[in-house]
């Protein structure tokens, strides 16, 4: 299996979605797959449920409540879950199920003040996601807390008027969209639709428009093929970009949508998927890869759009041991690669936040300093690449962000 470790023996708790190291997952090393590469916190709790009984008995169970940060643009941030099947398209994971299916979230910007709070995720979302990344029951992460997180977005708010670049957003593997949902709402803060895709059956679990909340059917797959994926993903948002683009029909809303004006960002094996997606798709005239290992390396002369590489510095720096310099060398326009001291894989989601709420430790970098740069240098990449707008914020390093290195 081609594995893609974003994760080093010093890279601490939350590793990727129990397999092959490509997601964020909640806690997700409770118990630590065979291709994990670093322990978490919990791991030294007693070994037998007698002990871990005799443990915890008379220790109260904290009750977890997790709030992401308030957007910070001049919008406030409406959502809408749209459901799209592609009937020219079996399921590429499990044929069976028929016709490729979709969850994706749309954020968009909105009127301040209207529509009602959006949950984070669904209740079955929630629940496989537990299941998933092995939470445990002594951190008092329910299915019902930690759907009700506090994200900032707000079901059928009244849209701002005009036109938006669209940002379409793709989770790491073993990772539910939600994951993203903190720069999802940020971005449409800032001014821009933003599509949150969910992949099927490559996470803990989306429920789709049947109401089925279907688990992940490849993350135990030891002989799966990290480029499959990414090409998979590439059709997907390609598919959801056609959805978006020609009509109203998949959403309502669609007329709020630029549809010259796209780009993609995605984390992990979402930020591979965004180079393939590139390659397959013009439309994508701007990608953004938070963290994660390309797959397959882009080849010189495939992508001659901007492209912004944004990772922790203990893994994607000019001096690493990763595909980012053969990447780097490939790309032929404007294009910025930043590594960010102190991060770890989930500091450019929501995972790093939520696991400190939960009472989790967090890495070096502070889980609320993650969200900030994540957000700040994306938003400005954007506001660049597809707004026109010229950020000084990429011009070189800044005094309010230490921690970001330009490299090479």
């Amino acid at each position: 299996m081609k594995r893609h470790r974003r994760i080093s023996a010093v890279g601490v708790l939350a590793l990727a979605a129990l397999v092959s190291g490509t997601g964020a997952g909640l806690a997700a090393a409770t118990t630590p797959s065979a291709g994990a590469e670093a322990t978490h916190a919990f791991d030294t709790a007693p070994a037998t449920a007698t002990a871990m009984a005799t443990a915890t008995a008379n220790v109260p169970t904290p009750s977890f409540q997790g709030t992401l940060p308030a957007p910070t643009g001049p919008y406030a941030a409406g959502e809408d879950v749209i459901h799209l099947t592609d009937a020219s398209r079996p399921d590429p994971w499990v044929p069976s199920s028929g016709p490729r299916q979709l969850a994706v979230t749309m954020v968009y910007p909105a009127a301040p003040g209207t529509g009602t709070p959006a949950p984070y995720m669904t209740l079955a979302e929630a629940a496989g996601h537990i299941q998933h990344a092995k939470i445990p029951a002594s951190s008092g992460v329910t299915p019902q807390n930690l759907s009700s997180v506090t994200t900032h977005a707000f079901d059928g708010a009244r849209p701002q008027r005009g036109k938006h670049p669209l940002v379409v957003l793709s989770p790491g593997f073993g990772d539910p969209r939600m994951v993203l949902t903190s720069l999802a709402t940020d971005l449409a803060s800032h001014g821009y639709v933003v599509a949150l895709v969910g992949h099927t059956y490559e996470d803990s679990g989306e429920t789709l428009a049947n109401g089925q909340t279907p688990p992940c059917a490849i993350c135990d797959d030891p002989n799966l093929d990290m480029d499959t994926v990414t090409a998979s993903r590439a059709l997907d948002v390609s598919f959801v970009i056609d959805q978006l683009t020609h009509g109203n029909t998949a959403w309502p809303r669609a007329h709020l949508i630029d549809k010259h004006e796209i780009g993609m960002a995605g984390h992990s094996i979402g930020g591979a998927a965004a180079a393939t997606t590139m390659v397959a798709d013009p439309r994508v005239r701007a990608g953004v890869n938070m963290d994660g290992t390309f797959s397959p390396a882009p080849v010189p002369g495939r992508i001659k759009r901007p492209f912004l590489m944004l990772g922790a510095a203990v893994y994607h720096s000019a001096s690493g041991g990763d595909n980012w310099g053969q990447a780097w060398a490939a790309f032929g326009g404007y294009q910025k690669w930043l590594a960010v001291t102190g991060a770890n894989h989930p500091s450019f989601t929501d995972v790093d936040l939520l696991e400190e709420e939960a009472g989790f430790p967090t890495p070096p970098l502070s889980p609320e300093r993650g969200v900030v740069i994540t957000r700040e240098y994306v938003t400005a990449f954007f506001d660049q690449t597809l707004k026109g707008i010229h950020s000084p914020l990429l011009d070189g390093p800044s005094p309010n962000n230490p921690e970001v290195l330009f490299q090479p």
